[in-house]
């Protein structure tokens, strides 16, 4: 399989990580402006278990390193299977939290307070299981982070004209958060910390992947199912929409979303050898910044509002020093 040996090739595909998770959105952004966001989740769902395998039967199954796809898969135990499967169901409803707090607030509140929360816990839960980095200056880096969640909270307090309470959509993003701080634990556990040379039982990378978007699909038929009877936001939707409101175009968008947040898993995953689980979760969770970007320059979510530019500026420049001294933390 096709793995890395270099810190500097694990800080590029935390980059790739950073830019999937933070653009995959764009396209809820774009379908849900036809059909609600429970029925776009079930492509979502569904691309991110066809990536995950279309990187494992490739990508996965070539070169000298580690074990191919099929024979990782095959010596697996149930404990490492259990554990990246459990990892794709916590983040399933973690995840369809941040998408009904997205349709309620926004790309630019929902990411930076839902997915800076779980960069927050995800790097301290990550790192007290395989401690790799300068704890004082990973943890600084985090502290960054958690100040540019409150300014941009305090940003989105601002926004005039919301037809939701502005405590709904910072609520459910915080929830999401929490929830969203714990799948990588579970998948990390999952895994051989050799992706060279693998130990018995455990898992590689892209099979890794591949359960845990098993788990997400699987789980979606409760937790989406439940949100589609009992939405958080909008109208109830049933299975018969999702089947009758559909077309190409809006499954095709669906699906893509789902493959571009499959791509930023994979990759981040391979990078956690090199770079430990925590500084690869950290800064592939900067997708916060990415998010935000994309909701206040592109998406114009804060146009209109009064006194927010500096309240973002500052917000912006946090994420970047955060971001940078979790880079750092590895080097020192």
């Amino acid at each position: 399989m096709v793995v890395i040996h270099s810190y500097a090739w694990a800080v590029f595909l935390a980059f790739i990580t950073m830019l999937c998770w933070g653009s995959w959105a764009n396209t809820q952004k774009l379908a849900t402006k036809k059909w609600p966001f429970q029925l776009f989740y079930w492509d979502y769902a569904i691309g991110v278990l066809l990536l995950s395998l279309i990187l494992a039967f490739t990508a996965g199954s070539t070169g000298n390193d580690g074990r191919s796809f099929i024979a990782d898969l095959s010596q697996a135990n149930l404990s490492s299977l259990g554990s990246a499967f459990l990892g794709g169901v916590v983040f399933n409803i973690a995840n369809i939290l941040l998408v009904a707090a997205i349709s309620i607030a926004g790309m630019a509140v929902a990411f930076p307070i839902g997915i800076g929360l779980a960069l927050a816990l995800g790097v301290v839960v990550n790192y007290i299981a395989t401690p790799l980095g300068n704890p004082v200056i990973l943890f600084t880096g985090v502290a960054f982070v958690v100040v540019a969640i409150i300014l941009d909270a305090k940003a989105y307090r601002k926004l005039p004209g919301q037809t939701e309470s502005p405590t709904k959509g910072i609520v459910i993003s915080l929830l999401a958060g929490v929830l969203m701080g714990f799948w990588y634990y579970f998948v990390a556990g999952s895994m051989a910390s050799d992706f060279v040379n693998p130990g018995a039982g455990k898992l590689t990378p892209y099979t890794a992947s591949v359960i845990m978007a098993v788990g997400l699909l699987v789980s979606n038929f409760l937790w989406n199912t439940i949100f589609m009877y009992k939405p958080l936001t909008g109208e109830k939707v049933t299975y018969m929409d999702y089947i009758k409101k559909g077309d190409t175009r809006l499954h095709l968008i669906g699906l893509l979303g789902g493959a571009i947040w499959s791509l930023g898993t994979t990759v981040n995953i391979i990078a956690a050898e090199q770079a430990g689980f925590a500084i690869s979760y950290g800064l592939g969770q900067g997708a916060t910044l990415i998010a935000a970007l994309w909701g206040v320059f592109i998406w114009k979510e804060f146009k209109g509002a009064k006194g927010v530019n500096g309240l973002l500026t500052a917000m912006f420049l946090f994420f970047f020093v955060g971001l940078a001294l979790i880079i750092a933390a590895r080097l020192y």
